[in-house]
Order: C-alpha cells, then sequence, then structure tokens
C-alpha cells in the first residue's frame, strides 16, 4: 500500500490490515511519521518525536502477529499522547517550562494500556500549559494551529492531539477532559471525542489539574476508531483511588449499531440561544432534525443550574489546580532558579515559580488559593460546590425523562489566534456547553455536524448521557455519523485543507 493510502485509512481498518498481514505496522508508523515531517512545521501538534523507539515499537508489533499472535484491533496502529500523560521513555512537560525535558520514571496507567493493546505511540503533543486553557495559546512552547485554518486555534487543551489526527499525522490521539478539554478541540477540528465517565479511565500518572474533573478520554477521525480506544485504555485501576470498580461499557458494540430509533433526546434550553454564533445554531438544528428523521423521539429539556456552571466551574478547578501545583516547587524535580548557595528554599521556590509557570498557570492559582482562604471558604468554592450539586440533579432529573442529552459543543467555532488572550473570561466561554458534564461526572461525546455556512469551519454536536451509560453517546454519534456521510458522500475531514 502507499503511503497516502494507509493515512486515509481509519484506525480500526488500518489495524484489520496490519493483523492480516496486508501492510505492516512499520509500514503505517513510516508513513505517519513522513507525514509529520511534512507539515509538523506548519501545525506543531507535537512536542517531542522520537522515530526509533516509535518504529521499534511497530517491529514488536509485527514480530507477535509473524509468531501467529493476535494482539488486538488497535496493534500496530499509531496514536499520538497528550504530553500530561507520563511516560518512561519519553519527556513529559505538560508544556511547562517548569517540567521542560523532565522524564518520568514510570508510565501512566493510559500509557501502559496503549502499549498493552499493541499501539505504536509516536510522540508527545502540545497542549495548554498544565491542561488549562481553551486554545493550546497558552503551551510555554508555542502555540498549535488548526489545520482548517492555520490561523485560527486548534481548541484546547488538547489542542496538540486535535491537530495531529485532524493533519493526518495521527489516526488516534488520547486526550484529558477537565472542562471540555478533549470535546472542545475535536469540535473545532472537526473530530470525535470523547469524555468518559469521571472515574472509568484511569488518573494513575496524569498530571493532575483539577483531581475531582480530569478524565482521560479518546480524540479519532470517527465513532468507530474513538471507541477502540476508549475500550482499549479505560477500566478499574486499583492505583487510582476514583477509578470506577465497574466494566467498561459496550462502546465498541454500541459505535458499530448506530441506531437511534426509540431514544429519547432531550434538547438542553439553556444551552443555546444569545451569544451562540448562527452557523453553530444552524447546524445543531439540523441534527437534531436529522435525529428525529432517524427515529428518535426529541423533545426540550431544562437544566436551570447550567447558566451557573461556568461560574462554578472557575471556582473549583483553580482552587484543586492551586492545592495540585503545590508540588512544583523546586525541591524534588523540574526547573530549580536561583539555587546559588545564597537563598533560601523559599526564596529558591519563589522564583522557580515566578519563572516556570505561565500567566494562565498564575491566573488561575491565585485565584484558587483566593477562593480557598480563611474567610473565603464557605462564600466562594463551598458555594460553587453546592452549585454543582444542583447540577448533577438537574442531570439526573433529566435523565429520568430522557435517554441522552444533546447541545451544540462549543458556542462558536474555532477563533482566530491572539483574539481572546487579552480577554480571559471571553476565553472561557469556549467551554460554556461542556463544563456541566465534567461537575456532574457523567459521559458526553463529540460528533462533527457540518461545516458553519459563514465561515467553513466544522462545528460539534454534543451528546451527554448518565454516568457509566458511555456506550448510548457513541450508539447516537456513529448514527448522525452515518447519516451525515451518506448526505455528504463522505467524510466531513476530507474537506480540510490538511486532508490526505
Amino acid at each position: 500500500m502507499s503511503a497516502t493510502d494507509l493515512l486515509r485509512l481509519s484506525a480500526a481498518e488500518l489495524g484489520e490490515k496490519v493483523r492480516a498481514k496486508e501492510t505492516t505496522s512499520v509500514e503505517a508508523a513510516g508513513a505517519y511519521l513522513d507525514r509529520i515531517a511534512e507539515v509538523e512545521g506548519d501545525v506543531h501538534a507535537y512536542l517531542h518525536l522520537d522515530r526509533e523507539t516509535a518504529l521499534a515499537q511497530a517491529r514488536a508489533v509485527d514480530e507477535r502477529i509473524a509468531a501467529g499472535e493476535d494482539p488486538g484491533p488497535l496493534a500496530g496502529v499509531p496514536v499520538a499522547h497528550k504530553d500530561v500523560f507520563t511516560t518512561e521513555d519519553m519527556p513529559t512537560t505538560a508544556a511547562s517550562k517548569i517540567l521542560a525535558d523532565w522524564r518520568p520514571p514510570y508510565d501512566a496507567t493510559v500509557t501502559a494500556r496503549l502499549r498493552r493493546a499493541g499501539t505504536v505511540i509516536l510522540g508527545k503533543t502540545n497542549m495548554d500549559e498544565f491542561a488549562m486553557g481553551s486554545s493550546t495559546e497558552n503551551s510555554a512552547f508555542g502555540a498549535t494551529r488548526n489545520p482548517w485554518d492555520l490561523d485560527r486555534i486548534p481548541g484546547g487543551s488538547s489542542g496538540g492531539s486535535s491537530a495531529a489526527v485532524a493533519a493526518f499525522e495521527a489516526p488516534l490521539a488520547t486526550g484529558t477532559d477537565t472542562g471540555g478539554s478533549i470535546r472542545q478541540p475535536a469540535a473545532v477540528c472537526g473530530l470525535v471525542g470523547a469524555k468518559p465517565t469521571y472515574g472509568g479511565s484511569s488518573r494513575y500518572g496524569l498530571i493532575a489539574f483539577a483531581s475531582s474533573l480530569d478524565t482521560p478520554g479518546p480524540i479519532a477521525r470517527n465513532v468507530l476508531d474513538a471507541a477502540l480506544l476508549h475500550e482499549a485504555f479505560s477500566g478499574h485501576d486499583p492505583r487510582d483511588s476514583t477509578s470506577v470498580d465497574a466494566p467498561v461499557p459496550p462502546v465498541v458494540e454500541a459505535a458499530r449499531r448506530a441506531d437511534v430509533a426509540g431514544l429519547r433526546v432531550g434538547v438542553v434550553r439553556e444551552l443555546g440561544g444569545e451569544g451562540y454564533q448562527a452557523g453553530v445554531q444552524q447546524r445543531f438544528q439540523e441534527s437534531v432534525e436529522l435525529l428525529e428523521s432517524l427515529g428518535a423521539k426529541v423533545v426540550e429539556v431544562s437544566c436551570p443550574s447550567f447558566d451557573a456552571a461556568l461560574a462554578a466551574y472557575y471556582l473549583i478547578a483553580p482552587s484543586e489546580c492551586s492545592s495540585n501545583l503545590a508540588r512544583f516547587d523546586a525541591m524534588r524535580y523540574g526547573l530549580r532558579v536561583g539555587d546559588d548557595g545564597s537563598r533560601s528554599a523559599e526564596e529558591v521556590m519563589s522564583l522557580t515559580r515566578a519563572e516556570g509557570f505561565g500567566p494562565e498557570v498564575k491566573r488561575r492559582i491565585i485565584l484558587g488559593t483566593y477562593a480557598l482562604s480563611s474567610g473565603y471558604y464557605d462564600a466562594y468554592y463551598g458555594s460553587a460546590q453546592q452549585v454543582r450539586t444542583l447540577i448533577k440533579r438537574d442531570f439526573d432529573a433529566a435523565f429520568e425523562n430522557v435517554d441522552v442529552l444533546v447541545s451544540p459543543t462549543t458556542p462558536t467555532t474555532a477563533f482566530p489566534i491572539g483574539e481572546r488572550t487579552g480577554d480571559p473570561m471571553s476565553m472561557y466561554l469556549a467551554d460554556l456547553c461542556t463544563i456541566p458534564s465534567n461537575l456532574a461526572g457523567n459521559a458526553a461525546l463529540s460528533v462533527p455536524c457540518g461545516l458553519a455556512p459563514e465561515d467553513g469551519l466544522p462545528v460539534g454536536l454534543q451528546i451527554m448521557a448518565p454516568a457509566l451509560a458511555d456506550d448510548r453517546t457513541y450508539r447516537v454519534g456513529a448514527a448522525v455519523e452515518a447519516a451525515l456521510a451518506e448526505r455528504r458522500g463522505g467524510p466531513l475531514l476530507s474537506e480540510n485543507a490538511y486532508a490526505v
């Protein structure tokens, strides 16, 4: 097969051909590594690449297949890995100067399970520093660009992962979703991105931002590929105290089923209207009508507490980051500044954190520390947790009447690089639709639903389901994907300027 043919295959198709010996994992990895060399100067999706290690992983898969083993559906398939998961054979920086060139002594659970599944980790992808951002402009190592329009953001914080998949620099990628950081970049890059149920995928070895919110998940070009990756690295992990001791929902079976006949779909009244781009609203409404035409029963649902979700999130998440990032103290690992023998430990710590953290990380640490301080804890952090409870109750009430909820994934399409960097509040609004599911801990997925007519950029449809009902999101997403592909005569991503 030619390199172009290999790049065009879905992850599922590529895995099948590798196992059938119609191609090799080495050929697939080589095709993607060559593609990265061709376009990475424009996109800047990766922070670290190791060609020799990737090819060695690929050879090991080919040897297992030659020996008669069946290593699984994703064996030999390349993956781009977000640089927030520890990897013992590559640096893990969380896109921060304070961890530049740090090499962990162990693999994250997600990393270890990717290796066990036989995937080939090509490298580590760029992100907003410590996963704090919605545009991947907060990386200490430079911004990533959206392959649909290089002057626009690829979303964040998993923007490097979404850009890599959209630019055909990888067929699959990992991400983490704290307030929408998988679904939002997937939406603006025309991809599928899933936030599993909180605790359904392990946080062990994931550099923490907000521990009660962080959730590893997949980014892919289609729903089935996302489901295969979701299944490969999810499941109970005794090393993660928040891990759910329950079977992984049947997401692959649901993605193959792709049927919504008889499902009850709720349209969230609060996630739409004023402030939403006209083209986003149009494509969302068309998706709702499509679901009805496929046999779903659609009703409007009100979740009034969602209006306070953004405010609650931007108290809870910074408070948790203030606590989690205290470990970066210049004493144990990472950057150390001013340690010349004349300064106290406190002075070294202050100098290191001042130089090592970027502006957005500092902003959130300060905000979180203030919210947790004596005299303000109950008024801010405590109140935000009460709102979180109300949001969960709204979800619970809604799911008594419907099987899934739907909304736009983002209020707008990808915005220009630099447009919101001076206006944090405007930046935070990019996560308006995605945050409620993080606060409640339920499952959610974004699937492409067309291009906005005013700018020709991708729009995402968000599908939300109860905790541990992740399979419902894949079932609905796959049905929408198949119907839209039939109407368009091909996948949405084929219109991307960096399509192969």
